[in-house]
């Protein structure tokens, strides 16, 4: 049966069966590419800090709402708070330092995030301004880490800041200055470079329907993929979306519906499903969208409660995940990367109040009373990502836990077939680690917890080749000389 009969059908039988039918991936309107089939994060790269060299060369967007976990990071900062609750001085990174970037695109690869959508502000690319030096440079900074990495990349437009200057943008310094789509890491959907115009449609976007239309049509005549990120409502054409932008957003290749603040209630389903039914309908694709959960107080204080949309460890994000998988969706966008100022960041915050400044309130991971560690949202994000995909099945709890007590190696890349038991500290010769679930030549991948080390062995009793790892290693084969298969023995410190 065709696709376009498929969708007939499904549309007849509506929302509601849709939801059943669909307990694996849909067929979207394009094969998978760098979006399609992928995972791909919002990636501010927004904050500077005072002496870090960059153009701006002071703080920004420092309002925090998470406190960073800077235990890995080679560069940092000293700010101007009191030291964490640990002793530790209450030290900041900037994105403008490429190591920086790199230990943000390496936490990608480690948890199967394959793209990320750099946030360019409309009013932050006038030429000759210091703000457009420091967002160019940081774009090249991704550049060389989505290389260095194997991730993709691509340029998202935040329109809220105006429309005026996008097009010279694109072709001046994306294009023609910066050579971004001329990387191998740019992201490419069906064979176009990717860009993403956010805010189309919303009721605050001043561009007319034909004006809009005219944007988009604008970006596919310079060969791009455009995804439209657009409000929860653009299919009703109500609440937050404009009434007279349905077939703007038809033009677009695929559609992203902004969901930060929205709850899953009985009507998120119904929602998500309905955005899908859609997108196949009129030849789209579409990307939901998914949030770990947001807070404002420390910007808009008490008129923003404190954990105003809670986490719930995991719980809150995870409904998300299983409600786009019921539905059918293959592709996901996530709400943020590194987003500390909306506490939406996924990337490694502090645990609990150990690890903030002395005396000043930011969202800690154990917020709703359950201890999970500052990497747990990478974690679920992976496990999140692969059921979408469709590499594990569809379940309603999460199975990511909170923490690593040990070491797990697995069978499979990215964490997945048979896993080990987790692993203390210690020595395993190759019965050793038979007994705890790890056979000879077997392992594919593993995850380490923070300040672990592993060194694993070609042979018996810790001899032949050795590998060290310091860190979660979701793919044996990638490494050179590659332990894929090959681990008879090891020692955990």
């Amino acid at each position: 049966m065709s696709n376009r009969k498929i969708g007939a059908v499904l549309r007849s039988l509506g929302v509601a069966l849709l939801a059943l039918c669909f307990s694996v991936p849909a067929h979207a309107a394009s094969p998978p590419g760098d979006v399609v089939g992928k995972v791909t994060v919002g990636y501010q790269g927004w904050f500077s800090a005072a002496g870090d060299g960059s153009p701006v060369n002071n703080w920004g967007h420092m309002n925090l709402e998470n406190w960073p976990d800077m235990r890995e990071y080679t560069q940092s900062y000293q700010t101007t708070y009191p030291n964490l609750g640990n002793g530790q001085p209450a030290k900041m990174f900037s994105s403008y330092d490429q190591s920086t970037v790199n230990i943000h695109f390496n936490w990608m690869a480690q948890n199967g995030i394959d793209t990320a959508a750099l946030q360019r502000f409309g009013n932050e690319i006038t030429p000759g301004s210091t703000i457009k030096a420091q967002r160019d440079s940081v774009a090249v900074k991704m550049m060389n880490a989505a290389q260095a990495t194997g991730r993709k990349f691509y340029i998202m437009y935040d329109m809220s800041g105006g429309t005026a200057q996008l097009q010279s943008d694109w072709t001046n310094t994306i294009v023609n200055t910066l050579h971004l789509t001329s990387s191998s890491a740019y992201a490419k959907q069906n064979g176009k470079p990717v860009v993403c115009l956010w805010g189309l449609g919303y009721t605050w976007f001043s561009l007319s329907p034909t004006d809009g239309l005219a944007l988009v049509n604008w970006f596919k005549n310079q060969g791009c993929y455009v995804i439209g990120g657009v409000p929860g409502q653009w299919r009703t054409n109500s609440g937050d979306s404009r009434a007279d932008y349905a077939n703007v957003y038809t033009a677009c290749n695929m559609v992203m519906a902004w969901a930060v603040g929205r709850v899953v209630d009985a009507s998120y389903q119904p929602w998500v499903s309905g955005d899908l039914a859609y997108c196949n309908a009129h030849g789209m694709d579409y990307q939901p969208d998914a949030y770990p959960g947001t807070s404002f107080f420390n910007s808009n204080g008490p008129a923003s409660p404190k954990n105003q949309y809670p986490r719930n460890h995991g719980d809150f994000m995870w409904a998300q995940f299983a409600a786009m998988r019921n539905a059918g969706a293959s592709s996901v966008y996530i709400s943020m990367f590194d987003e500390m100022n909306e506490a939406t960041s996924i990337f490694k915050c502090a645990e609990d109040t150990s690890m903030i400044p002395v005396n000043n309130w930011f969202l800690t991971l154990d917020a709703d009373g359950v201890h999970v560690a500052s990497d747990y949202y990478l974690r679920l994000t992976c496990d999140g990502g692969k059921m979408i995909k469709g590499s594990i099945p569809y379940q309603t709890t999460h199975p990511t836990p909170f923490t690593l007590s040990g070491v797990t190696f697995y069978q499979d890349t990215l964490y997945s077939g048979a896993a080990s038991q987790s692993l203390a500290k210690g020595n395993y010769t190759l019965t050793q680690l038979a007994a705890k679930g790890v056979p000879n030549d077997w392992a594919s991948s593993m995850r380490i917890p923070f300040g672990w080390k592993v060194i694993a062995y070609s042979d018996d009793n810790f001899t032949g080749a050795s590998w060290t790892l310091t860190s979660d290693t979701p793919n044996f084969p990638g490494l050179s000389p590659s332990p894929n298969d090959m681990i008879s023995s090891c020692k955990i410190q």
